[in-house]
């Protein structure tokens, strides 16, 4: 039985430029994700209040379990390019939607 995560990925002050260079490679890895028995249900960037920035990632995934998300996140380009300051992996369940 697969379980929801929800993968919260705060970026690190002044990492835009970073995370525009590495931005196809990251679209890249996320187009197949089934080398870590992970299912991407929605993702997309965080963004400044006012919208007008990028300012993190969020992202709904499937899984086995929390190990499998883990090695996920850790193979992101995203990840190796030091872009994420912060990042939280919690388990969820989902209610509607």
């Amino acid at each position: 039985m697969s379980t929801l995560f929800a993968i919260h990925a705060l970026d690190r002050d002044g990492a835009l430029p970073t995370r525009l260079a590495h931005y196809d490679a990251h679209k890249a890895f996320l187009a197949d994700t089934s080398a870590f028995n992970v299912r991407i249900v929605m993702s997309g960037p965080l963004m400044s209040d006012d919208g007008e920035q990028m300012i993190g990632s969020l992202f709904l995934v499937e899984a086995a379990g929390r190990a499998a998300v883990e090695s996920f996140n850790r193979a992101d380009p995203f990840h190796a390019a030091g872009i994420w300051r912060a990042v939280t992996i919690t388990r969820f369940l989902r209610r509607q939607g």
